[in-house]
């Protein structure tokens, strides 16, 4: 074991500040690399807080990373010192044999064996939980380990490890394209890149917001229409004509003001987490249209490294203001509010400075 500067919060209810923590020397199959960047996500505000139970402390959060390569371990093949590499929400398993991880879809893993990037038991460490990426240093199984174009700023990379695959899948599995009209809901973090896969992958695109003034930005993301949910009028407009809708919201809200928009089985899917359920949804809405409520998770790794390949081919990176590692608890309570355009993303060499 060696040494890595980090930052984590002791219990849910202290600020985060600095700590010293152990990371393994690399093995065999595993890539080592300096953390440049990292994501701030709203899971990792809920963590750090116990919001959705069991965090395990001290938390060290953080699960959209990006970093350079420092060591590999003699089986490695892919990797190389001075890559830039990037990890997201998975940094390991305890199956890769039921038919999920077969597939291709860890996250889905049938024997609850997958391993989160933070607060999940450690498989290299008996008794320990992992640590994230508010670190200096990651040591990573070089199958968890995905690669960075170096045509793409790292710092506005860091979010599509979480932000980008969360939105990116569902809008591939449930066949965003060509012909097709598509919808989000919210701007923030997930739903900027939302709007910004679905216009790429040439779907008409509609942002549902309840702020007018998102408008202008959401059409320079890639928006063909705004459509405000608290109007009426507006809505009524879209009955019955969209083919998918992606709701990223976070906060429990009337599903049925969504469904009752989707056309015969158009589906609702929800990536946003609230802390409160939503209320019971108008079942004959949805049997009425065989209309589907549905929900996704991540991606795979295979799938992420393709959605990487698809933003370097096509120049997407999200939406990001950078912090120093000692503005995370401020930036904590701005996201609270939605001030940030649209995703904080730490710089790691504050953390080391």
């Amino acid at each position: 074991m060696s040494h890595a500067k980090a930052f984590a919060a002791p219990d849910k209810s202290s600020p985060l500040g600095p700590l010293t923590i152990e990371r393994r020397e690399p093995g065999a199959q595993d890539v080592e690399f300096d953390v440049l960047f990292c994501g701030v996500c709203h899971s990792d505000l809920h963590q750090v807080r116990s919001e959705w139970q069991g965090t395990v402390y001290p938390c060290v959060p953080g699960h959209e990373i990006v970093g350079r390569v420092t060591r590999v371990g003699s089986d490695v093949k892919t990797f190389k010192p001075g890559d830039l590499a990037a990890v997201g929400c998975m940094v390991d398993t305890t199956c890769g044999t039921c038919p999920s991880c077969a597939e291709g879809l860890e996250q889905f893993c049938e024997k609850h064996g997958t391993v989160f990037t933070y607060n999940s038991p450690d498989n290299h460490r008996p008794g320990q939980h992992t640590l994230g990426g508010y670190s200096t240093r990651m040591v990573i199984n070089e199958h968890f380990c995905l690669h960075v174009s170096e045509k793409l700023d790292p710092a506005a990379v860091a979010p599509l490890l979480c932000a980008g695959i969360t939105t990116y899948s569902p809008l591939r599995h449930w066949g965003a394209g060509p012909g097709k009209k598509v919808g989000i809901v919210g701007l923030g973090g997930l739903g900027h890149m939302g709007v910004k896969f679905a216009h790429a992958f040439g779907a008409h695109t509609v942002l549902f917001t309840q702020s007018e003034g998102k408008a202008e930005d959401a059409k320079r993301l890639g928006a063909d229409e705004v459509v405000i949910s608290t109007n009426g009028a507006e809505m009524k407009k879209h009955l019955g004509t969209f083919d998918m809708i992606l709701d990223t919201a976070a906060a429990s809200h009337n599903l049925d003001i969504y469904t009752m928009l989707l056309k015969r089985d158009g589906a609702l899917v929800l990536v946003g987490v609230p802390e409160e359920p939503h209320r019971s949804p108008n079942v004959g809405m949805l049997i009425m249209g065989r209309r589907a409520i549905a929900g996704s998770l991540i991606g795979g790794i295979k799938e992420t490294q393709e959605m990487l390949d698809f933003c370097a081919e096509h120049g997407i990176v999200s939406e990001i203001e950078t912090i120093p590692m000692s503005g995370i608890n401020e930036a904590y309570e701005r996201m609270v509010k939605s001030d940030v355009k649209y995703r904080f993303v730490i710089d790691m060499a504050t953390l080391k400075d």
